[in-house]
């Protein structure tokens, strides 16, 4: 689905299915450097059961078009721009990554007027390694391989067969975003300090979604970001690290599920 904001042609997936905002919408918001695709399986499942699903690539990623967004407010100001183009009315946020602080940002700045919210792979700081900020804002390719090398969990006797195999589909979704916008990203992502104050703004059912084997963002920080939205679960996957949307898809659906 294409639709225009700010001036500028945008792309979302609707999971395959004509897009009904009338049924309840799930908004999935990807990660620094990603599209989309990330969400793909999620996108699906959901909206085959019914729900309006919105997974937009943010501007300057996948086909979206426009420049990146420097700071995770302005991703958040445009994701609200979205909603409001798109007249999606208590949305349930989901979001991975730099897509899960977005997602908290929309919520805290919601309030009651958010359905529920999902933030996986997150912590109470979304802190960028110095070198691989330092090669993503040179757009080195090693930045790539930094952050695949980092990214997956698993069990250590399927470790390297199935991280392989996962790497290529992070690669795919990652070249279909200009490499200079991984370092807007990550920049956005490593100068944000904002994620503990919105997390006491949030008025809605909420669950914060860990992979065990997380290398990028810790379990246990996301653990005491939990502790400061008011009910919300904590909900830790085995087996999965920073990429659980697609390490582990049906766990995270399931906890999607939880909250819808």
């Amino acid at each position: 689905m294409e639709f225009d904001i700010d001036g500028h042609r945008a792309f979302a997936s609707t999971g395959e299915r004509p897009f009904a905002p009338n049924k309840g919408a799930l908004v999935l918001l990807h990660g620094a450097g990603m599209d989309h695709t990330v969400w793909s399986f999620q996108a699906r499942r959901f909206a085959h059961r019914g729900m309006a699903v919105f997974a937009p690539d943010f501007p300057g990623h996948g086909r979206s078009g426009g420049p990146p967004r420097a700071s995770i407010e302005s991703l958040a100001d445009w994701t609200i721009g979205a909603l409001r183009t798109l007249g999606l009315d208590r949305p349930l946020l989901v979001g991975h990554s730099m897509g899960a602080r977005v997602a908290l940002e929309v919520a805290a700045r919601l309030g009651p007027r958010a359905g529920g919210l999902v933030l996986v792979g997150i912590a109470e700081r979304l802190a960028v390694n110095p070198e691989l900020r330092r090669a993503a804002a040179a757009g080195e390719d090693r930045a790539v391989d930094m952050i695949l090398k980092w990214s997956f969990g698993g069990r250590p006797a399927d470790r390297h067969g199935r991280a392989a195999r996962l790497a290529r589909r992070v690669r795919r979704s990652m070249a279909r975003t200009p490499r200079a916008v991984l370092g807007v990203d990550l920049a956005a992502c490593d100068e944000d300090k904002g994620a503990v104050d919105a997390a006491g703004k949030v008025a809605c059912p909420a669950a914060v979604v860990s992979g065990a084997g997380d290398r990028m963002t810790s379990p246990a920080s996301a653990r005491r970001l939990a502790e400061k939205i008011a009910g919300a679960a904590w909900i830790e996957i085995p087996d999965a690290g920073h990429m659980s949307p697609i390490e582990a898809p049906a766990a995270v659906a399931a906890a999607i599920a939880r909250i819808a």
